[in-house]
């Protein structure tokens, strides 16, 4: 907040923190913020100081050195090092009031007690004073509800804080949330690469900007089984989940390679598209399922993980299971559809014409 009234900050973070305390993204809501803490104020009149021939500076120094003690040296007995620490009696500082009988040294060399032009008021206000960026800071912390992300609870705070603060009042984050908040959704980022290397990379095999698609498209049944089991085991879609599903992008992927390479091939040898990804689904289809399912099994001691770190375990056990199981049912069945609809778009334009299509590597091996 800009303003420097304490009075206000405290009710308006008493009045935020319950706010925040309502929403069920968020637990364990607290601010230890607080403008009613008992404290001592000393009021000095400068000018009757100066009479008295007592600096503001040698009046502060010598009390923080009786009240709160100050370092001098060191000295040695029996072998043993000591230090000097210069301190008032503890009978001369048990009460406040004892302040006031306390002396300091004048610029004459005369004692002049500190009652003689100090005073003490009792007052409340800030056990201390924090600040953001200048300005007056109170500092709330809280944790994400269980089976909410952080970024739901962040969401939530922000949604919150437009609502509800008046106006002149903000937030800002601090420690892992500043930093969360500052990358921003850098997970949809990383999918997006990926699934860029993954189209590059069959394009170039392909040798054709329209084939890789069926690769690409048969990719989001996967990516939605994985969201839909968490949901139902009631997981976050936290850093574990999100591995999981950069994971399930190679493996689905080399599911749907496995159809539309077979049906390229068949449909070079001279089959047609439609004949070739029947083909392709067929042939495919026995070992796809072998090596999903036996995937998918070698899973399970994940999802129902125990013991230290389970959640993490069950997470990316669950997400990965969720969506190779249907990635794997609903892939075969989608595949050669795209492949049928993309194909028949990727004859009407061909890169390379009158290509050889057997490598150098079999001309070498088997003299073809």
């Amino acid at each position: 907040a800009g303003s420097g009234d304490y009075k206000k900050m405290e009710t308006v973070s008493q009045d935020f923190v319950k706010e925040l305390s309502k929403r069920p993204e968020l637990s364990s809501v607290f601010t230890f913020y607080s403008a009613s803490f008992p404290q001592y104020m000393l009021r000095i009149d400068n000018d009757i100081a100066q009479q008295k021939g007592v600096t503001i500076e040698n009046a502060m120094n010598t009390l923080s050195t009786l009240i709160g003690s100050n370092y001098e040296t060191n000295f040695i007995q029996y072998d043993r090092q000591y230090k000097v620490m210069v301190q008032a009696l503890p009978e001369y500082r048990s009460l406040p009031e004892d302040i006031l009988k306390l002396y300091v040294k004048n610029d004459r060399d005369e004692m002049v007690p500190f009652s003689a032009f100090m005073k003490m008021e009792k007052v409340y206000g800030l056990s201390e004073i924090t600040r953001h960026n200048m300005y007056n800071a109170s500092e709330i912390s809280g944790a994400a509800a269980p089976g909410y992300s952080s970024g739901s609870a962040l969401n939530a705070i922000a949604e919150v804080a437009k609502t509800k603060l008046p106006r002149g009042f903000g937030i800002d984050w601090a420690g892992i949330s500043k930093d969360e908040m500052a990358r921003g959704n850098e997970a949809v980022f990383i999918f997006l690469i990926c699934l860029g290397f993954v189209y590059l990379i069959l394009a170039a095999q392909y040798e054709s900007f329209l084939l890789p698609f069926p690769v690409i498209l048969s990719l989001p049944a996967g990516i939605f089984g994985a969201f839909l089991l968490l949901k139902l085991l009631g997981l976050e879609n936290n850093i574990y989940a999100q591995v999981a599903m950069v994971m399930l992008i190679g493996l689905l992927g080399k599911n749907a390679v496995l159809i539309v390479e077979f049906a390229v091939q068949r449909h070079r040898a001279g089959d047609s598209v439609l004949k070739a990804a029947i083909e392709g689904s067929a042939v495919r289809f026995r070992p796809i399922l072998m090596t999903s399912f036996a995937f998918i099994a070698g899973l399970i001691p994940l999802v129902f993980a125990s013991g230290p770190g389970k959640i993490g375990n069950s997470t990316i056990g669950t997400a990965a299971a969720g969506g190779m199981l249907f990635g794997t049912v609903f892939g075969v069945l989608i595949i050669p559809g795209l492949y049928y609809i993309f194909g028949k778009l990727a004859e009407r334009r061909i890169l390379v014409k009158d290509e050889e299509e057997n490598p150098l590597t079999e001309e070498i091996d088997h003299n073809v």
